[in-house]
């Protein structure tokens, strides 16, 4: 008898574990009439040494193991118009986690590049082959310009080259600057010269997904001054982060980014003049 009742309750206590998992590859936050979804595809830790400007102060302040929460993420956007993507990551597990929330690469209008980096472009192409045949590939008309001529970047030039006809060049707004599109794009240079943020607003309700605004959270909030190496402009990375920072925590408005750790996005509180923390939506 006790091993026909050890034997089911063993298997219920495991059943409850696995089922009590989280997903943190996907998760989905409300914006008025739209769905905005994390689309993960690593969860990780960085290292001190790609910050730029850091004192040792600052680094056992903030990071005193000597590492950071990061992850790389894109963005799927579902409107009553249809599907947006922003950006496709390394593309690892891009098309999974998008089958996961019921979508397929022929289901999405338009694939928003907020900038040209490897992981933020790598989904675009498998084998040679375009991954978003049916889809509008948007990105600024600076950051276009700046891959096709500098000529470093083969996987941005392939892509380029695999979507030039299907290619949508935008000029984005400056920061502050009103809109009633559902989504729109401001200019936020320096991380690289034509990087671009997507506002998502509906019903009153706003989210910005701030691309790589900042790679590491803990720090970067308190000290919006420290850059990283990824940074082709450092100084004018910088100064994007302090106006965006801002300006999300002057109008109350939530943000999302690339690498903020699982579910990649929250909200931005002052703590004193030009220091911030951010709160995660979980």
């Amino acid at each position: 008898m006790k091993r026909l009742f050890i034997i089911p309750f063993f298997l219920i206590i495991i059943c409850m574990m696995s089922c009590g998992q989280q997903n943190t590859n996907v998760f989905t936050y409300k914006v008025g009439d739209c769905e905005v979804i994390l689309l993960s595809e690593n969860q990780g830790q960085g290292d001190t040494k790609i910050l730029i400007g850091a004192t040792p102060e600052m680094i056992s302040e903030t990071l005193p193991e000597g590492t950071f929460s990061n992850a790389v993420n894109a963005f799927l956007v579902k409107t009553p118009q249809g599907n947006y993507l922003i950006d496709t990551g390394f593309g690892r597990n891009l098309f999974e986690n998008l089958s996961s929330v019921g979508v397929t690469p022929d289901d999405v209008q338009q694939v928003i590049i907020t900038h040209m980096h490897g992981d933020h472009i790598s989904g675009l192409l498998k084998d040679g082959e375009v991954m978003f045949p049916k889809s509008k590939l948007v990105l600024s008309k600076v950051e276009h310009t700046y891959w096709s001529e500098i000529k470093s970047n083969q996987k941005a030039l392939d892509v380029l080259k695999m979507y030039e006809k299907n290619i949508s060049l935008i000029e984005p707004l400056k920061v502050g600057e009103k809109t009633e599109d559902m989504i729109s794009f401001i200019d936020a240079p320096g991380h690289t010269p034509g990087q671009i943020l997507c506002l998502v607003q509906s019903k009153g309700e706003q989210l910005l997904i701030w691309a790589d605004l900042a790679h590491a959270m803990a720090i970067q909030m308190p000290y919006p001054e420290v850059a990283v190496t990824y940074d082709v402009d450092p100084e004018l990375a910088v100064k994007s982060r302090k106006e965006v920072l801002k300006y999300v925590t002057q109008n109350n408005i939530p943000v999302a980014g690339m690498h903020i750790a699982y579910p990649g996005m929250g909200k931005v509180e002052a703590i004193s003049a030009g220091s911030y923390r951010f709160i995660s939506a979980e």
